[in-house]
């Protein structure tokens, strides 16, 4: 039977229980109070910190495996505060998105991307991936959307942005094309393609759990903002289908997943192993937490998070959605309690706290109404409906197939300051890092890059980790033919030396059936 979504947040601000059947399709406007609006945004950035702190012991400890129901997860009053006086990092999911809060608050909500930019990468936190790879692009002039560009950044399509995009959606109650627009300009500095929908999903999902507590029906809705001709939408439709055909079994959706998505092209870190930090398929957790948790928020949690791979971020994010579903109030105390000790406490690398961006976030989220013909009538806000929009189309590593890994093993240094490889392809990543060989200063080390008879490609590769170059080298769209690549240390230190760890190499046909040639050639 097709129902009308039913919303929590009637223009009384009373409440009503979960729905857990589809609705056929939306109201043209949402109507909630000022109070309920504060809960929500509250329930959201909570929901975020309750889900990071739980998976935090299980991240990246679990890879192409779910994790077993025997294995125990811990949780306690005093967990969230021992994680943010002993392990302040792992709430990156947080700080990141509180980086991009700060710079609206500083310099107003139409802030450009520049601004963003230059502050993630100047920030004193490390980063990871397409972080990393992006603040090493803005810091040497790469700057965004270049800097987020596949074949800039060979980890756009990873996680990333997902994991930072919350903010976008708890500022943009119930307007979907406004928090996505906000992504268009954010997300861009660190992801595109996969990576970059990842962002836009959670950004879209944040932004109807105002509007709707209906579960599959938030799900369904914000995978409207994807265009349905790439991967990542196509990824999360057989998420949707397989848990209409399996409902009372997430370990079968998660195989069937694991079947289809769990190959990685771009990661870098990623491909041949069995590490995944792939945007489409954490999203996919997160959808399958959110869809069999149920509006449970103790089950959601746990499906989120023994989907395994990235198990802190996924359970952030499937927990700040359902918190913003249910808002702060109507989060158990058995998951809230640990926060309030440290609702006070400034997030790590930040001058904010929890507090704080409840306060901020309200704030924002009022001036985007008002923005986009939200109507108020005391202490009542209509919210204007938008019909939700694709963004733009854009996939990367199109026509590139992972095709081997080859070992390299060998060092750049003042004996050996140069190295030349072959490979038959159309693409390479070649793996590495500087080696500091003594405890003196760090140093930023000068290095060239020669594809076949092409000019050097002049780069640097900086000792410090804060600064690093992800990678030593790639090229993408080479022809697909034999080639020679040559990396050359052109300022060679007694101290310091590079790692040259792996050569990765793609072609432009799929290798599917490898393992079969190989066993019957």
């Amino acid at each position: 039977m097709l129902l009308l979504p039913v919303f929590l947040l009637l223009v009384a601000g009373c409440r009503q229980s979960i729905n857990k059947d589809r609705p056929g399709k939306t109201a043209l406007n949402t109507t909630l109070t000022r109070q309920v609006l504060e809960d929500k945004i509250k329930g959201g950035w909570t929901g975020q910190v309750i889900g990071c702190t739980f998976g935090g012991p299980t991240e990246f400890r679990f890879q192409g495996t779910m994790i077993q129901d025997y294995q125990p997860i811990p949780w306690d009053k005093n967990t969230c505060k021992w994680w943010y006086e002993n392990a302040p990092g792992l709430y990156d999911d947080v700080y990141m998105d509180l980086t991009f809060v700060d710079v609206m608050e500083k310099e107003g909500i139409d802030a450009p991307a520049s601004a963003h930019a230059n502050a993630f990468a100047h920030a004193k936190y490390n980063l990871w991936h397409a972080n990393q790879a992006a603040r090493y692009n803005i810091l040497n002039g790469i700057m965004p959307p270049a800097s987020g560009y596949w074949e800039n950044n060979p980890h756009s399509d990873d996680i990333d942005f997902q994991i930072e995009a919350d903010f976008a959606g708890l500022m943009s109650p119930g307007m979907v094309n406004t928090a996505n627009e906000i992504a268009d300009k954010v997300g861009h500095i660190m992801n595109y393609g996969d990576g970059w929908y990842g962002g836009v999903f959670v950004a879209s999902m944040y932004a109807l759990a105002f509007v709707s507590d209906d579960i599959p029906f938030i799900v369904n809705e914000a995978l409207k903002a994807i265009p349905e001709n790439t991967t990542f939408y196509q990824c999360i439709a057989d998420v949707i289908r397989w848990h209409d055909q399996y409902p009372g079994d997430w370990k079968q959706t998660w195989f069937e997943t694991q079947k289809k998505w769990s190959s990685d092209i771009g990661c870098p870190d990623g491909v041949f192993t069995s590490f995944d930090i792939d945007a489409k398929l954490n999203s996919a957790y997160v959808v399958i937490g959110l869809l069999y948790g149920e509006g449970d928020y103790a089950k959601t949690l746990e499906i989120a998070t023994r989907c395994g791979e990235d198990s802190d971020c996924n359970p952030a994010t499937a927990g700040g959605i359902l918190g913003t579903v249910l808002g702060y109030d109507r989060i158990p105390d058995f998951w809230k309690d640990p926060v309030l000790p440290v609702e006070d406490m400034d997030f790590k690398y930040t001058t904010m706290s929890l507090n704080d961006v409840y306060e901020t976030g309200t704030r924002h989220a009022l001036e985007m109404l008002k923005r986009n013909g939200a109507t108020f009538a005391g202490d009542t806000i209509e919210i204007p409906f938008q019909e939700i929009k694709p963004v733009k189309l854009e996939q990367g590593f199109t026509g590139h197939f992972p095709k081997e890994r080859k070992p390299v093993g060998r060092e750049l240094s003042p004996g050996n300051p140069e190295i030349s490889l072959n490979f038959t392809g159309k693409g390479f990543v070649l793996t590495g890092r500087v080696k500091k060989l003594t405890g003196g200063d760090d140093k930023v080390l000068n290095l060239e890059m020669i594809v076949d008879d092409q000019p050097p490609v002049s780069f640097t590769m900086p000792s410090a980790f804060a600064t690093r170059r992800h990678e030593v080298a790639w090229k993408y769209n080479l022809e697909e033919k034999a080639h020679t690549l040559t990396i050359r240390l052109l300022n060679p230190d007694p101290d310091f030396s590079v790692a040259v760890n792996d050569l990765l190499v793609y072609s432009g046909t799929p290798q599917e059936n490898a393992w079969k040639i190989n066993i019957h050639p």
